[in-house]
């Protein structure tokens, strides 16, 4: 681990407040709306509340991504393959990747993360069950067809979702653990201790 007290090193702000409270609060949503949705009652009023505090969450991210200080915005890490692989060739070094925003992976995994958000949003709206209950508030205006797949979809979307949290949380183990370097307590406190002058 390295020594973070060293000359060589330096502390950066590299998390705003709009980025950070959007990370912890759609932890804590997505985990009330998935608990919900595998365990919570047959009504799922909570569940839709959450899935539109999700929505809202993903529409500031987005406008944030454009609009944003330097390392929320997407074009600081929208990285094309050829540094997307040099960076993976550099992953399995002991060494911290030193990387003040998001590195090409993390990069990745943001607009992945993103874009099965807005998928599993649209299709809970369009989801329509045959409960009478738990019906989508789109789903009345969206052929029958489209609601049943919407249905499936959104099920299938969840899985990805969990699969994707999975990769994220064994990608912070495997930095904290193997490179010395922590990603948690950045996107807390916003600053990040980084080597070089």
């Amino acid at each position: 681990m390295r020594d973070t007290t060293s000359p060589k090193t330096r502390t950066v702000k590299v998390w705003d407040p709009v980025v950070r409270s959007f990370h912890w609060l759609l932890v804590l949503a997505f985990a009330g709306a998935w608990g919900l949705g595998k365990w919570g009652p047959n009504q799922m009023t909570w569940h839709f509340y959450f899935g539109y505090f999700i929505a809202g969450l993903v529409g500031v991210r987005l406008i944030w991504g454009f609009v944003g200080t330097r390392n929320a915005r997407f074009s600081s890490f929208l990285f094309g393959p050829g540094k997307t692989l040099a960076y993976l060739r550099h992953l399995p070094s002991r060494e911290p990747s030193n990387w003040i925003g998001h590195n090409p992976m993390g990069g990745w995994s943001v607009f992945i993360i993103l874009g099965l958000l807005i998928a599993q949003i649209a299709t809970g709206l369009m989801s329509d069950p045959k409960d009478y209950i738990n019906v989508g508030p789109l789903a009345q205006y969206v052929p029958d067809s489209i609601s049943d797949l919407s249905v499936k979809l959104h099920n299938i979307i969840s899985t990805l979702l969990l699969i994707v949290v999975g990769v994220h949380i064994s990608a912070i183990l495997f930095y904290k653990r193997w490179k010395g370097e922590n990603l948690v307590t950045p996107m807390i406190t916003g600053k990040k201790v980084v080597e070089g002058d």
